[in-house]
């Protein structure tokens, strides 16, 4: 009976250790002591008063943001530096989210709520804010870029589809705080849910047109709700995979808030969809699957897989909407989860450039629980949408990703990140250059390493596209004379002034779009203290 009870005692100490240990670490960076001094990017403080974040269930969390504004400094002593815009401070209901990006990764995203009161297990009273410039909503994420080194590549899919999809997340960099510890750079995204300033989709109601929307489903990895396709995956040569499945999960509203008759319709939708994409006569341009989908909603999705050649593309995080009959009958696709694509994993042949990713992905899981839906296949046997999805990559390509430009997106957002020193920080809590991390294909010595290989990759493969679409790039426009621009001011002469000017833009001082247009002094697509250092030797010289 002792033995007994000292080993229950034992193992009842062990399990509150663990349980303490657990609820005190958050998952903590390995240098906890890293520090803000000032940053160009928002600073986000969650305060959760050192209880463990969950997955599955929100805690009760404060969350402060100081954003000063576009090209002003932000200060973490907040003492030092009174009166900062507050862009947003209240309650929030929190919790980790992702699923590899959780399991795999030291730095993990969360899921957060705006709240009107403290989450209680009584009350969980939602309100709607506008954070950083992004509109009114309750749900957010914060994204942690961790074996995505470079810390863009969503908002970079995000930034080049947005023209071109009727819906595409916003997101903003920032650096975060927890508990006082500084834990890195993340993302501050909208999630792809209902909601006035992202998919504006009205409440499902029970009969009529009212039950005909809105719902928002998902192509992903199966789970206890999900509705099975009445079709099995097909190969990219046709083969049907028997003994595999395709599952459609319920993203909104969630499955427990929907009615029976609600769940009956969007699987019949959903069935209704797949019977015809089955059909001979599928490709008919009045009966056929164009009547219920959009057609180019879902050539955009395919385009901008293929260009990041994501190897979780079609399978995985693939997500539909439907509106009401009235307004429009056909699904529509949205784009998310991009940060393995690009070049930046080694399975699934992820770090190829030349190949299709969509016949990739149906070749590689051949029998797996999430696999290539079928009617992708069906497209790709339509010579009409071909021929269309053809027309369609020479209009992106002459449009923000001509060559020029997404270089100059990538710049962009990696200047973000780099010009007051957010990715040093970022690197000093958590280390990773020059060490393998999950799923990596490339290993950089350096954010500068990465930013070089990422472009690479990117023209390596926007090259094999172009030839399989037959599109030539026209030669690019010749850069700005330097020496043309190195009259900021305007007044017909290169001089001190122009460099007094030049200085009040790279600090963020209010000036003239076109003063702003003329300050990229050397051409390099960026304005930051390259510029002052060129226009002062320009200056010299004279």
């Amino acid at each position: 009976m002792i033995r007994k009870t000292v080993l229950l005692l034992t193992v009842l100490f062990a399990v509150c250790f663990a349980a303490r240990a657990e609820r005190a670490d958050n998952y903590l960076p390995d240098d906890t002591t890293v520090k803000i001094d000032c940053t160009n990017l928002p600073i986000v403080w969650i305060d959760v008063d050192g209880v463990m974040i969950r997955r599955e269930e929100r805690i009760a969390a404060r969350m402060k943001i100081i954003h000063n504004g576009k090209g002003l400094l932000n200060y973490a002593d907040t003492v030092a530096h009174p009166g900062q815009h507050i862009d947003y401070e209240g309650d929030i209901a929190l919790r980790y989210r992702g699923r590899s990006s959780y399991a795999n990764s030291d730095k993990k995203p969360l899921s957060f709520r705006t709240l009107s009161e403290p989450l209680t297990p009584e009350v969980y009273d939602k309100k709607k804010v506008e954070i950083l410039g992004m509109g009114k909503d309750n749900n957010w994420a914060l994204l942690a870029p961790y074996s995505d080194r470079s810390m863009i590549r969503d908002l970079l899919t995000f930034e080049l589809a947005r023209p071109w999809m009727e819906y595409t997340p916003q997101g903003r960099l920032c650096e975060v705080y927890l508990d006082g510890i500084y834990y890195g750079v993340y993302i501050l995204t909208e999630v792809v849910s209902k909601g006035k300033h992202r998919l504006n989709l009205p409440d499902p109601g029970e009969e009529g047109d009212d039950l005909t929307g809105g719902y928002i489903v998902e192509v992903d990895a199966p789970d206890s709700t999900s509705h099975v396709s009445t079709q099995h995956p097909v190969s990219n040569k046709g083969e049907v995979f028997e003994d595999s499945y395709i599952y459609f999960n319920y993203d909104w509203p969630d499955y427990e808030d929907l009615t029976q008759a609600q769940i009956d319709y969007i699987n019949g939708a959903i069935d209704r969809m797949d019977s015809v994409f089955a059909s001979e006569d599928y490709k008919n341009p009045e009966t056929g699957y164009s009547k219920y989908i959009d057609v180019q909603s879902f050539m955009d999705f395919q385009l901008f897989n293929e260009l990041a050649h994501n190897p979780d593309g079609y399978r995985l995080s693939t997500k539909f909407f439907k509106r009401r009959d009235s307004e429009d009958p056909r699904f529509k696709m949205v784009l998310w989860d991009f940060n393995i694509a690009y070049g930046n994993c080694y399975y699934n042949r992820g770090s190829y450039t030349g190949n299709w990713v969509y016949q990739q992905n149906t070749s590689l899981h051949a029998n797996h629980d999430h696999m290539v839906p079928f009617y992708w296949y069906k497209m790709w046997k339509d010579d009409d949408y071909m021929a269309k999805r053809m027309v369609r990559w020479r209009q992106l390509r002459e449009g923000n990703l001509r060559s020029d430009r997404l270089m100059a997106t990538i710049d962009s957002l990696a200047n973000e990140i780099t010009s007051y020193g957010a990715e040093y920080r970022n690197n000093l809590a958590r280390p990773r250059w020059g060490i393998m991390l999950w799923p990596n294909n490339y290993v950089p010595s350096s954010y500068e390493d990465e930013i070089r290989y990422l472009k690479n990759w990117i023209t390596t493969r926007m090259a094999w596209l172009d030839a399989r679409f037959e599109y030539v790039e026209p030669p690019l426009p010749p850069p700005p004379s330097p020496i043309a621009n190195g009259d900021i001011n305007a007044d017909g002469d290169i001089n001190v002034a122009d460099v007094n000017v030049l200085i009040g833009v790279v600090l963020g001082d209010d000036y003239a779009d076109e003063v702003i247009a003329r300050s990229d002094v050397n051409g390099d697509g960026e304005i930051n203290i390259a510029d002052v250092t060129y226009l002062i030797d320009l200056v010299l010289s004279q």
